[in-house]
């Protein structure tokens, strides 16, 4: 399974247009293309940052429409009124202990590390962080995204609610740097989001 994440600097008063334009227009138009799986948005209203992530059920559906895919990204870029980064991903590890509701937020973090050591990272997650992130109140689901090439990665825990990510900070980073002592990799950044839109039908990849 692949992921093309979309990072937008927003206008915060933009943010909430472009959440309905892309619920209502732009999650319609990418049901129809072959290979499409999902879609998530993450938004910070505090700095106007939102990632819109798609997935696709290989590295060719991801790619190949690329011209459709780049007008509906486009366009919600023009609502949201940022400037935006692209980024393609791996989703080398997916699990869900219960589905998102309303109210949900995340925690991105986005790391770096040898690319030789990215399949014992992989094991590390499946095998010792999501076991821990379970035990964590209100924990909805956890990803790891991968671009083998340069060896950069993002990591995401879902919870609940606000109060329940905020209240799990110290155990979340304490999983979180167990992990990375295990396999070297190093924290880039740290982020929290609410979760405004979580259509996704990426299967269990764990």
């Amino acid at each position: 399974m692949y992921a093309r994440s979309t990072t937008v600097l927003a206008k915060r008063e933009s943010i909430d247009a472009g959440i309905a334009h892309i619920r209502d227009v732009a999650l319609p138009a990418l049901q129809r293309m072959d290979g499409f799986i999902g879609l998530s948005l993450l938004v910070n209203r505090d700095s106007g940052r939102c990632i819109l992530t798609c997935s696709w059920e290989s590295k060719a559906a991801m790619r190949a429409p690329a011209g459709p895919v780049g007008v509906i990204r486009d366009r919600a870029v023009d609502i949201l009124g940022g400037t935006m980064r692209v980024a393609e991903w791996e989703i080398l590890v997916l699990h869900r202990d219960h589905p998102s509701h309303p109210g949900a937020c995340a925690r991105g973090t986005w790391l770096r590390m040898d690319p030789a050591a990215i399949d014992h990272a992989v094991d590390v997650y499946k095998v010792v962080s999501i076991p821990a992130m379970e035990e964590l109140d209100d924990f909805c689901s956890a990803s790891l995204l991968v671009d083998r090439a340069s060896g950069s990665a993002m990591s995401t825990e879902t919870y609940d609610s606000r109060e329940a990510m905020h209240r799990n900070r110290e155990q979340a980073d304490a999983v979180q740097s167990a992990g990375n002592q295990e396999t070297g990799a190093q924290v880039r950044e740290v982020c929290e989001f609410e979760v405004a839109l979580a259509h996704l039908r990426v299967p269990e990849i764990a």
